[in-house]
Formats: C-alpha cells, sequence, structure tokens
C-alpha cells in the first residue's frame, strides 16, 4: 500500500472517529448542569417565592421558582437561563424583573436542577410551551414577557414564534447553535452531527411582538457581529442595545444593562407619523450640485 495512501486511510478513519464522538458526547459539552437532590430547599434572602413542579406527556418533571414582586404584578418574565448550573443560582437574577414589578419564573431545562427527563432539542421545546400554556391559564399573553439569556435566548424566540408575548428579549444571543460550535470545530460536518442546532434566525421571522436584542461589545464567546446580524432578521420589530465593554457572563455588571432593562420593561411604544419626519428626505449627490 502506498505511504499516502495509508495516511489518507489513517485521516479518513480518525475523522470519523471523532464525528462519531462529537455526536454522542455533545451533550456533555453542550451542557453543565448541576444536579439538585429532590429534597433540596432553596434560599432567596429578601426575595418572596415559590416553588413548581411540572409533570410532562412523558411522565419528565420540570422544576421552577416563581418570583413574586412588591405590591401589584404588572405580568410574568418567562426566564429561559443559560446551559450551566441550576435555577439555584440563576435566581439571583429574578431581582433585575420584581424591582420593576414583575413575577418571574425560571425553570430548569432536563437534567438541570431538580428537573428529569431525557434531554433533546424537541424534548425542551415542548417543555417550555407546556410551561407557557400554564402561565396563559393565569394571566393574558400581553402581560407575558420571554427573556432568554444565552443559550435560553433560542429556546425565548421559538415561544415567541408560536405565541403572542408581550415582547421578546434576547440577552447574548446566537445565530444559531450550529454557527457558534462550528467556531470550535471549523471542520466538522456539524449541520449532520448537532442534535440542537436552535436556529433562532429561522424562529425571529415569525415573530410578531416588539424584539429587544442585549449584547456585550467585548462578548468572546458569542460575537457581539452575531446581534447585529440578528437585529436585521425582522428588523420593524427588533431593536438592538449595545452594552459597551461587556463580556458574555457579565452584564449584569454593567449600569448600562440595568438602565436598558428599565426602559425596555417601563416605556410604551411610541407610533410615529412618518409624513411629519424627514424619513423621505435623500442628501443630494454631488454629481446633481449645481455650479455655483
Amino acid at each position: 500500500m502506498p505511504y499516502w495512501l495509508y495516511i489518507t486511510i489513517l485521516v479518513l478513519i480518525a475523522y470519523i472517529a471523532i464525528s462519531i464522538a462529537l455526536y454522542y458526547l455533545q451533550d456533555y459539552l453542550l451542557f453543565k448542569p448541576e444536579k439538585l437532590p429532590g429534597d433540596f430547599q432553596f434560599n432567596y434572602k429578601n426575595q418572596d417565592f415559590k416553588e413548581y413542579n411540572l409533570e410532562t406527556r412523558d411522565g419528565a418533571v420540570i422544576n421552577g421558582i416563581r418570583f413574586f414582586p412588591k405590591g401589584v404584578s404588572k405580568g410574568v418574565v418567562l426566564y429561559l437561563k443559560g446551559n450551566s448550573k441550576s435555577i439555584k443560582g440563576w435566581g439571583k437574577f429574578a431581582v433585575d424583573f420584581t424591582r420593576h414589578g414583575y413575577d418571574v419564573l425560571m425553570v430548569d431545562y432536563r437534567g438541570f436542577g431538580k428537573s428529569t427527563g431525557r434531554r433533546s432539542q424537541k424534548a425542551i421545546k415542548r417543555d417550555l410551551q407546556e410551561v407557557y400554556n400554564k402561565i396563559k391559564e393565569l394571566i393574558t399573553e400581553d402581560r407575558i414577557i420571554l427573556y432568554g439569556r444565552s443559550l435560553g435566548s433560542g429556546f425565548a424566540a421559538k415561544l415567541a414564534s408560536m405565541n403572542q408575548p408581550k415582547m421578546l428579549i434576547m440577552d447574548a444571543p446566537y445565530y444559531s447553535l450550529t454557527k457558534v460550535t462550528a467556531r470550535y470545530a471549523p471542520f466538522m460536518p456539524l449541520s449532520i452531527l448537532i442534535k440542537y442546532p436552535l436556529p433562532t434566525y429561522k424562529w425571529l421571522k415569525y415573530v410578531q411582538c416588539p424584539i429587544h436584542i442585549i449584547h456585550g461589545t467585548n462578548d468572546s464567546l458569542i460575537p457581539y457581529k452575531t446581534s447585529v446580524k440578528l437585529s436585521q432578521v425582522n428588523p420593524k420589530r427588533t431593536k438592538l442595545h449595545s452594552v459597551i465593554g461587556g463580556g458574555h457572563k457579565n452584564l449584569n455588571n454593567f449600569e448600562s444593562y440595568h438602565k436598558m432593562i428599565h426602559e425596555i420593561l417601563n416605556r410604551t411604544p411610541e407610533d410615529i407619523d412618518l409624513l411629519t419626519t424627514s424619513i423621505h428626505v435623500k442628501h443630494a449627490s454631488k454629481k446633481n450640485k449645481t455650479k455655483a
């Protein structure tokens, strides 16, 4: 056997082996869950909350916590977290919404925290729709806000595309999870291998509510340009909010982030009569200018 052929076969075998490994190990590579015992007691200082368990059609249990604001509630923020830990740690971010008068419902995906069941993209989407339906039994959709953080942004976009919430807020979103993983394995056939493609850009096309995208300009995991591109998918409904200097995990440490949340939650949309603006005025080109 020629040496070059021998090397080619070895490379091909290694490529196939790595592809198979990526397919079966991607759950361990993509998700970093923190599992909690069933009798774990949540504890959040100065926050009023209640724990819930939702049994799904296939027998899984989705665990969640509802945080309550002081005074009369304006609605519910369904907060879909990132791909690590559990709501045990994520719960501390609920104050960013309860302080504005909103209930906050956080749930753990399958295999996270106290939630059970076999994880898949289809199963998670189905679980979250069931959670959304439960919220609709309590309040009208015009009082439901979807907030998706990183991994949760894709699922939030999907929910918004299938329902009619008040608004969709995406924090550090990705164009698709396939695009994100391709940065780390550019030569692998990820479009075939990945079990969680999460094509956010496809789902955004069908969202009918206002869309707010928040992204840090120094995000090294999901580049800021991703949100610029996403903001062009459904531009008439989308507003991009830039946290100057913000990374992927520290937006809550920036005062500008909290000002953005305040503005998004408390400002009512203003209808503009475009006929009274300069929207149709065009700058004259040099060739059309007359000589003095």
